[in-house]
Formats: C-alpha cells, structure tokens, sequence
C-alpha cells in the first residue's frame, strides 16, 4: 500500500510534538506507507529534523499557515480559516493526492470541512462515526459517536447500512446489525427507533437482529450497533472512563499488605495484558462514513501510540478501498 495519506499535523491537544512523533512511528511500521504533514512548515521541518533516520521520500510537509482551535465554532472554522490545516488535508483528499487523511482536531469544524470538501455519498444525509469497540467476541462497530446528535429514522437506517458494510470490510460475513435501545422488547424506545427499526425489518440484505441494550453490546451480540451521537459519544466516553477506574482500583488493591502484592506479582502481568487489549488508544480512529473520501479522527487527548492506531485505521480503509464498496451497497439499499 504505497498510497498518500494527509495528516492534520497541527490538531489535538498536544499538536505537532505527539503527532509528528507518531507519524515517523508509523513509517517504520508500514514500510510502503507515504504521509504528508499538513500544517506550519518551520515548526514541522524542525521537529522531523529531531529524527535523523526518518525516510523523507515517504515524509512531506505542505504548508498551511492557519490552525483551527480546539474550542472554535465550526462556521467560524469553515468560513474565516481558508488555509487552516485540516481543511488543506481534506482539500489533498478532494484532489485526489491523498486517499485518506487523519486529525485530532475540533470534531465539529472537522465534520463541517469534511461535508463541504468532499460531500457526502449519493444517499446520504450526514456522515456518521463509526469505531471498533471491544466486547467479549472480539469487536463491535459502533456508531454515530456524535457527529449528529439529533437524527430521524431515516438517517439511523443509513447508519445501518454504512456500519454493515464496514464490518464486511473487516471480514465480518453477514454482519448482525441491531438498534441500542432501553430494553429489547418492541414497544421499547423512542419514535425515532421505533421508526427505525420498522424500516430495518423490511430491508433487503442487512442481517437486522432487532434491540440490543448497552450490556448485550458487550457481550458481542451484535457486530454493529446502531444510536444517535448524543447516546453513542456518552456511552464511548463512560466505557472508557469505566475501565480507566476498574484498572486503577485493581492495581491499587494489589498493594495493600503483603499478601495482596503476593498474589498481584502472579496476577497483575495478565491484568496489564488485558488492560493493554481493552485500552482506548489500541482502539482510537472513529472513521466518517458516508463521505466521498476516507477521514479518520483521532481522540483530541490521544497518546502517541493513540494516533497511531487512527493512522492503522486509515491505512486499512484506504486498503479495503472503503468509500466506494459503500457507494456500491448504498446503491442496492438505499437509492
């Protein structure tokens, strides 16, 4: 894979100095991956310059002068930063230089950039982000992650399919796709998953299963899960937050008296393994279906080793080629 992809190299909480770092990593771990830092040139040149060995044919740097904060409006980032560095990333996309960028940026002026550069696909009213969540099977797709906070029936069902066909590009046969909901049972939930599921019962070729609650999402029920963004990014962020807190308190526990640390010395390796399976940054890189080109955003709070798992998540959709296999299923189910 000796495709382009475009990094946003100014966004995130900690900017170039994590993500330029990153990136380099990342050159070693994909020998034919070529990225282009989009971002301050002087600051970028003399932060590469701290890697001697980097390989720059596969390191470029393109200039923007403008930086969109983390805390800016969206309009004011889509109408008064032209040459911001995460709008020149997608325009690299929407030229066809690149075939995937990635940022840690503000995710709502990353979201407004992205539907004005690139569009979405026929059939499609609004992106959704989607990301691979752990669960006691392996993984589970689960989106929107608050890119819409508010969504109709109509845009859930497109969420659905968008999911489904993700998880086919990660080898998943005949994903199983369910709508989250407050119980299981068919007068469950609001209108509008009520709506919903009354059109995912008549689609043809989705393998809908029907509700599953936040508990049977981790016990691997279904492989795609399907909610709103306001529901989604709570549960994304409490899950995270609940394992952060699980580990803490078992390492802590460990180390009260002899006899804890005793038995903590032959246990804490296989906690730490788990921890490390389960960790966010393993699993950072929500993607924006639904475009026409492949953005994938990183946590802002992202560790290194974070933001090279967006990176991985890019170079796999640019792999399985991931906007247009959506463009061909979205035109069996939805056009």
């Amino acid at each position: 894979m000796s495709a382009l992809i475009a990094i946003d190299a100014m966004g995130g909480d900690f900017g170039p100095h994590l993500i330029v770092p990153a990136c380099i990593a990342s050159l070693v771990e994909f020998p034919s991956l070529h990225l282009v830092l989009v971002g301050q040139a002087p600051v970028l040149e003399e932060l590469i310059a701290l890697h001697p060995g980097v390989d720059r044919a596969r390191l470029q740097v393109e200039h923007a002068s403008e930086v969109i904060g983390m805390d800016e409006r969206p309009t004011h980032a889509l109408r008064g930063k032209p040459d911001a560095s995460m709008r020149v990333m997608l325009e690299l996309v929407r030229s066809g230089r690149a075939k995937a960028c990635v940022s840690a940026g503000n995710t709502g002026a990353l979201m407004a950039l992205s539907l004005y550069v690139l569009k979405p696909l026929p059939g499609i009213d609004r992106p959704a982000m989607v990301t691979a969540v752990p669960t006691a099977r392996g993984v589970c797709h689960l989106l929107d992650l608050g890119a819409n906070v508010d969504c109709s029936a109509e845009q859930l069902y497109q969420f659905a399919v968008m999911g489904s066909v993700a998880a086919e590009a990660q080898g998943v046969v005949r994903p199983r796709v369910a709508l989250l909901n407050v119980g299981t049972e068919n007068i469950k939930g609001n209108q509008q998953v009520k709506l919903a599921a009354s059109l995912l019962q008549q689609a043809q070729g989705l393998n809908y299963i029907g509700f599953v609650e936040g508990d049977g999402l981790y016990r691997g029920e279904a492989d795609v899960v399907v909610c709103d963004g306001f529901v989604g990014n709570i549960l994304l962020k409490s899950s995270e937050g609940l394992v952060s807190m699980i580990s803490e308190r078992i390492e802590a526990l460990f180390n009260e008296g002899f006899v804890s640390r005793l038995a903590g010395a032959v246990a804490l390796p296989l906690l730490k393994r788990l921890r490390g399976e389960l960790a966010p940054a393993r699993h950072n890189g929500a993607s924006f279906l639904g475009l026409q080109g492949i953005v994938v955003k990183s946590h802002g709070a992202a560790s290194g080793e974070g933001f090279q798992s967006a990176i991985r998540r890019a170079v796999i959709e640019v792999r399985e080629n991931l906007p247009q296999r959506l463009h061909g299923r979205l035109e069996d189910l939805l056009l």
